[in-house]
């Protein structure tokens, strides 16, 4: 290049520089700026921001943020959404006069997330398309609409037992490894074809569990419709504590664009215990067990979000399925009886089923969905409406068995009877059946088809039938599929299809049609 080139290049970069600088004019901001008092884990007290409003983000030196959580006349009590060691005692804090958002968008899909929109895969920037709060108020009772479309779980003894609605609540709750997070994946997976949204949100979860869950949704191709929001065990109690409702805030601009979406929060007695915590650290009263007495208010406002929204706004819906731990199976503790007080209906899992291998663990008898039924399709209604009860019956009759009483024939026939619901609705883990199939094997079951077959040859009947029931007939799978009622002459078209598959399992005194009937 000639030197007169570059000497006009520098002359127009020069007179753009001075047209700028003329051009700008300062402006005075009144920024409010406090001083760290104290600091400990989780927490900070901070004077001199004498305006400052409750739940207000603050910002301090060091690049960690806070939430504004006591008020008193004297010091502001501090939540660090950051590791407490990068705050130091006399530091500055700025007032940021907003509150905590989250990021939401499309452009999470897919994405491992912290509750602060912070990308944890490795995958480069979060692109979002807003921001949103993470307190939102509940939709008001006349945005509502009635919960009246099942939502799927693909796992057998709860859609046809225990069926949830979109816009639904429901609690899983069970003992510490018992199966709790397997249901709400094997929910998610079966949202594959379904146009439903889902959100895993782990609160305190150890890395080891997280890592695999999110490598389960990959390789079932289940991460592509999916946000996870996660906080480990690690990590500042303020961050365990945000998690959940920066998550509903993503599910909720999916909600309010028309979309079915499912949220799973694992689990709420983590969220429980970093809120004592926190509460315990900044001198709030403490109550039962030690929590604050706003322990209730912090879930219900949670979970009030989840509903289903009316066509007037989209008709959307988010389904919430928290997760809550329990001790010895006790129910009637302060967090559990809390939560089932909130939500419509609860899934328990039995540590002693698990221990028999009968998966996943349901007690059917201590389960319920208050809202569900309604939901349920018209064909399940029909087929499962008095499976319940009969369970429920077996499991009295079981345990009252075992003493060795003499039984009449009547009640070993509803041992065989419920032997056989057991063996049916026993279901591997990450493997949801299709609605036609869960539909065809409750058929079976109802027709007594299963009752002749030895219990050692339950099973590869059941693979059998599921196999056949694939290939059943368009016009039946359609109707099945639909909801709609079925008719006796469909009823009897699929039992007689599924009969030969069943007939070869069946002792040879016993496989003849008319022994069958």
């Amino acid at each position: 290049m000639q030197p007169d080139t570059l000497r006009q290049v520098f002359d127009r970069t020069f007179d753009a520089i001075g047209k700028s600088r003329q051009a700008f004019k300062p402006q005075l901001t009144l920024q409010e700026v406090g001083t760290v008092s104290t600091v400990s884990t989780g927490i900070a007290k901070v004077a001199g921001l004498p305006n400052v409003g409750f739940e207000e983000l603050l910002s301090f030196q060091g690049g960690v943020y806070g939430i504004a959580f006591n008020i008193d006349a004297d010091e502001i009590g501090v939540v660090l959404l950051g590791d407490h060691v990068a705050v130091q005692a006399g530091s500055q804090v700025t007032r940021t006069g907003r509150v905590m958002d989250v990021a939401v968008g499309t452009g999470l899909l897919g994405r491992v997330i912290d509750p602060l929109g912070r990308p944890l895969d490795g995958l480069g920037r979060v692109i979002s398309q807003q921001r949103l709060p993470i307190e939102r108020p509940a939709p008001p009772i006349m945005n509502r609409a009635p919960v009246t479309v099942p939502l799927q779980t693909g796992i057998k003894v709860i859609d046809a037992t225990i069926p949830i609605g979109r816009g639904q609540r429901e609690l899983i709750l069970g003992d510490r490894q018992t199966g709790k997070t397997a249901i709400a994946l094997d929910t998610i997976l079966n949202q594959h074809d379904q146009n439903v949204l889902c959100i895993y949100c782990a609160i305190g979860q150890r890395a080891a569990s997280v890592a695999k869950t999110v490598a389960i949704l990959r390789k079932k191709g289940a991460l592509a419709y999916t946000v996870v929001v996660v906080t480990e065990g690690n990590d500042p109690s303020g961050l365990a504590y945000i998690a959940p409702y920066a998550a509903t805030s993503i599910a909720e601009y999916f909600m309010e664009a028309g979309r079915d979406v499912l949220i799973v929060y694992d689990d709420l007695t983590q969220h429980a215990r970093a809120y004592r915590e926190l509460s315990l650290l900044l001198r709030r009263p403490p109550g039962r067990e030690a929590f604050p007495g706003d322990i209730f208010y912090i879930h219900s406002r949670l979970l009030e979000r989840a509903t289903r929204l009316c066509d007037a706004l989209g008709g959307g819906s988010l389904t919430a399925l928290p997760v809550l731990e329990t001790e010895a199976q006790n129910m009637s503790a302060y967090i559990p009886t809390n939560l089932i007080s909130i939500t419509d209906g609860q899934i328990c899992l039995s540590p002693a089923l698990f221990e028999l291998g009968v998966l996943p663990a349901v007690d059917v008898g201590k389960s319920v969905s208050r809202v569900g039924g309604k939901a349920q399709l018209a064909a399940y209604r029909a087929v499962a409406a008095d499976l319940k009860l009969a369970y429920a019956q077996f499991e009295e009759l079981e345990s009252f068995a075992r003493f060795g009483a003499r039984l009449d024939a009547s009640t070993r026939q509803a041992i065989t009877r419920g032997q056989r619901i057991r063996a049916c609705l026993v279901q591997a883990e990450f493997s949801p059946v299709p609605v036609p199939t869960q539909i065809t094997l409750l058929l079976a079951l109802a027709a007594g088809l299963f009752d002749p077959i030895p219990l050692t040859l339950v099973k590869a009947a059941i693979t059998d039938l599921q196999a056949l029931a694939a290939t059943l007939p368009d016009t039946l799978l359609a109707g099945l599929q639909s909801g709609e009622l079925l008719s006796p002459e469909d009823k009897a078209d699929i039992i007689d299809a599924v009969r030969p598959a069943l007939d070869q399992f069946m002792p040879v005194s016993t496989s003849s049609p008319m022994a069958a009937h």
